[in-house]
């Protein structure tokens, strides 16, 4: 059974979901997680009360099962199978966050055990740190799964499911003790005044403070590759290495403000900030004929008072 419904089409898998008296609606990842659980998992609890009971190993078993990543830790184990029993990951995203009202989001908070405390926008950036750590984890099997179905799992292995080439970079782990309030003050800053943007911008601004630590390391990585300076060129290089990575930078206010927080980490990490030449304003009259003619007319007001005494 389980090879059959990984190598099901969504056609295939409705027409099995029928005869099996199974709900056919849905996506063709979230009917194949549904026909898992109710067919091949049917003597385990998977609600979420039954995950939160389920130990570390045990849970690692399970998502292999379900064909999806299955290393990180015990709460990021829990996190990851409930929102693949719950959502479609095509649908749960960080722009639909928006749309979503507090109760909503105080509920998925509960659910992936964050804190509960805060406004709407901090509840929503919480929940949308979450969906950008377990990115490309959850939602969909991997590929050879479905191209070579069963046969292809190792329980002894980590399935991994993400995908992408190889980066220029490394962006290893900064050795630095670097404040946590700083990066508490760049999540901050990176959605100041969220409340006054369109929906699109707010969701691409909540997702990229998501991603605050991450940045922070490629901002690291820069300043040790090219000597502490930062410049344009250090700020070009680094849009081109978080577009790479699939950042949502298109609009210009938010790629102004990813450069924003960018900078004052740079700058609190003690880099050199310097501008180029061709960002200077230049000024259009010459400084020092200016400043001879003021010095002229206060020769002149000086005469002029002394003449009077």
């Amino acid at each position: 059974m389980l090879d059959l419904l990984y190598r099901s089409s969504l056609v295939e898998l409705r027409k099995i979901a029928e005869s099996e008296g199974i709900q056919k609606s849905g996506s063709v990842e979230v009917l194949r997680a549904r026909m898992i659980k109710q067919k091949v998992l049917s003597e385990i609890d998977l609600s979420w009360e039954g995950i939160q009971g389920t130990s570390h190993g045990e849970l690692g078993e399970i998502l292999k099962i379900f064909g999806i990543k299955s290393s990180g830790s015990h709460k990021e184990r829990r996190r990851r199978l409930w929102l693949h029993l719950n959502f479609d990951s095509r649908r749960m995203t960080i722009e639909r966050l928006v749309d979503m009202d507090k109760d909503t989001l105080y509920e998925l908070c509960r659910r992936l055990e964050m804190p509960l405390t805060g406004t709407r926008t901090i509840l929503m950036g919480r929940v949308g740190g979450v969906l950008t750590n377990q990115s490309k984890g959850w939602g969909r099997i991997k590929r050879s799964l479905h191209r070579n179905g069963v046969q292809m799992i190792d329980l002894n292995e980590e399935l991994d499911d993400t995908e992408g080439g190889d980066e220029i970079f490394e962006f290893e782990e900064n050795k630095e003790d670097f404040s946590k309030a700083y990066l508490e003050d760049a999540r901050e800053t990176m959605i100041i005044d969220i409340d006054k943007e369109n929906s699109i911008i707010q969701g691409h601004l909540l997702a990229i403070q998501a991603r605050i630590p991450e940045l922070e390391r490629i901002v690291s990585t820069i300043l040790k590759e090219y000597g502490g300076e930062w410049s344009n060129s250090e700020k070009e290089l680094l849009i081109r290495l978080v577009k790479r990575r699939g950042w949502p930078i298109e609009e210009n206010k938010v790629k102004e403000r990813l450069l924003m927080v960018a900078t004052d980490m740079a700058e609190n990490k003690g880099g050199s900030i310097n501008m180029t030449r061709d960002s200077k304003k230049e000024l259009k009259y010459e400084v020092k004929p200016i400043i001879e003619r003021i010095k002229i007319k206060m020769k002149e007001s000086e005469k002029f008072i002394k003449s009077r005494e």
